[in-house]
């Protein structure tokens, strides 16, 4: 298991407990809109069964924290027809204070350490804030914008894609491996 503490937060896997107040968060149609895999409406078994998903080392989930306030949302990676992406989201009330950056900033290095080079993203594009937040974090657009399925709409919509490369194309050309080493420094 990984936890993680960033400057504000904690992050840190979800357990089986954690099931009411995930449902507290998430059950809000303006957030799980805004998600490809969160149905709508989301209920008690979609929190159980989202906490019971196993852990895959490299490809990590967790709950967002704040200290002394608990639980405020969601980030992690996962596999997608384009690679690994990067996901998140923030409570509501959470919003506008900085914390989805920070959140995946502190992926982004999860991310290096496993051995990832790139990350992919998206976001439907009625959301531009989640686009500023990836921007902000250091993805770029890659000019894709096509539709995506989203469990909480019921339908395909618009999505505008972006990458995020992990080190750049000359630290990777040695063979042995040790390449990666020198991608964890520069990055």
């Amino acid at each position: 298991m990984v936890f993680i503490r960033s400057e504000r937060l904690f992050l840190r896997p979800g357990w089986p407990e954690d099931w009411t107040q995930l449902l507290a968060l998430i059950n809000d149609e303006g957030i799980v809109r805004n998600l490809a895999h969160a149905p709508w409406p989301y209920t008690a078994d979609d929190a159980r069964a989202f906490l019971g998903l196993a852990q895959e080392a490299r490809l990590p989930r967790f709950l967002v924290t704040v200290p002394g306030a608990g639980i405020i949302g969601s980030v992690g990676l996962g596999s997608c027809e384009d690679g690994v992406e990067l996901g998140y989201w923030i409570a509501r009330e959470h919003w506008g204070r900085g914390y989805a950056s920070e959140a995946g900033r502190a992926v982004l290095d999860v991310a290096r350490m496993v051995g990832h080079r790139r990350l992919v993203a998206s976001h439907f594009i009625d959301n531009p804030a989640s686009g500023r937040v990836l921007e902000k974090i250091g993805f770029r657009r890659t000019g894709i914008v096509a539709e995506r399925f989203s469990k909480g709409r019921a339908k395909a919509f618009l999505a505008r894609g972006y990458a995020l490369d992990l080190c750049s194309p000359d630290d990777r050309a040695e063979p042995d491996g040790s390449d990666l080493m020198r991608c964890r420094k520069a990055a």
